[in-house]
């Protein structure tokens, strides 16, 4: 066995940083996040609350605890997203009426009319992503696996 204190250099592959699937999984997500922020700058959202708000506009009405699951956020994370957009009047929170434990997510009418000034951002987004279109179904294939076999 070769010892691996007499070379500096002697790294296993398994700890090159170009051998990692980790790594570039990262550094493209913040990537992708960081496009983001001049196309959502201009309606005051950061990245998290725009995906917030899209799981808004499609349900209208959702389970904070839901939410959080959806977006693969903690109640840590999630609840200033909330407050945040809850002060810009984007969504309401309220208790249900069933159960007082649970607490609802609603969009409101100024959150359903941002939708409508919004919606060009994903096109803008696919224009700085250089895939073709079967290579972007199968790359978020790929991701969802790996989500899924994380969990």
């Amino acid at each position: 066995m070769k010892s691996r204190d007499k070379k500096t250099n002697d790294v296993p592959d398994c700890l090159k940083l170009d051998n990692q699937l980790c790594f570039p999984l990262y550094a493209c997500a913040k990537a992708v996040t960081h496009r983001y922020r001049p196309l959502l700058d201009p309606f005051d959202l950061t990245y998290t609350q725009y995906i917030t708000m899209m799981v808004l506009w499609e349900k209208k009405a959702i389970n904070v605890k839901e939410l959080g699951e959806k977006l693969y956020l903690d109640s840590g994370t999630l609840t200033p997203v909330l407050k945040k957009l809850e002060s810009k009047h984007y969504i309401s929170r309220h208790r249900s009426e069933q159960d007082e434990r649970n607490l609802i997510v609603k969009l409101t009418e100024e959150g359903a009319a941002l939708k409508e000034k919004i919606v060009t951002v994903p096109e803008q987004m696919s224009c700085c992503i250089d895939l073709t279109r079967e290579e972007a179904v199968e790359l978020h294939k790929l991701l969802h696996k790996i989500i899924t076999t994380m969990k």
